[in-house]
């Protein structure tokens, strides 16, 4: 692994949330954009949501398309041997310590608002999704040591 400032960078990442359908997709979405190629990364929620059109537009305004996500529990990921699970909401944070007791894992909880109760008018609730997805970005960038790539 990679020196991350004072930590290890980590090579799989897991973010949860509850349902899969906004902050935890979010946050794949952003890592996979930040660290192309560099850090494997899932996404999973205690149940599984629909997918939220208001995701699907904010991603879109930054070059991510989301069309291929499909929100899916903590029980049908295929994968594990994740290094760090970062999870976005309390009861996704209870449920990866439960899931993580016996592995060497490290697991952080980020809180983050849900913008699906947002209320308002459509740009209103776009402006709290822009906000929950710059946050996130922000917190990916810091905690996982992310340096522009060299333009040239």
């Amino acid at each position: 692994m990679e020196r991350a400032g004072p930590r290890l960078r980590p090579t799989a990442v897991l973010y949860a949330c509850g349902m899969n359908s906004v902050r935890s997709p979010m946050a794949e979405a952003l890592t996979g954009q930040l660290f192309p190629g560099q850090i494997y990364v899932r996404s999973a929620g205690v149940r599984s949501g629909k997918v939220d059109p208001f995701v699907d537009s904010v991603m879109a305004e930054i070059g991510i398309d989301m069309s291929r996500h499909q929100p899916k529990t903590f029980e049908e990921l295929d994968e594990s041997g994740f290094d760090l699970v970062i999870t976005l909401a309390p009861e996704a944070h209870h449920k990866a310590l439960d899931m993580t007791r016996t592995e060497a894992v490290d697991v952080e909880y980020w809180p983050t608002l849900d913008p699906t109760l947002a209320t308002g008018s459509r740009e209103q609730i776009l402006s709290e999704y822009r906000a929950v997805r710059d946050q996130l970005a922000m917190r990916i960038r810091k905690r996982l040591d992310w340096v522009p790539p060299p333009s040239g």
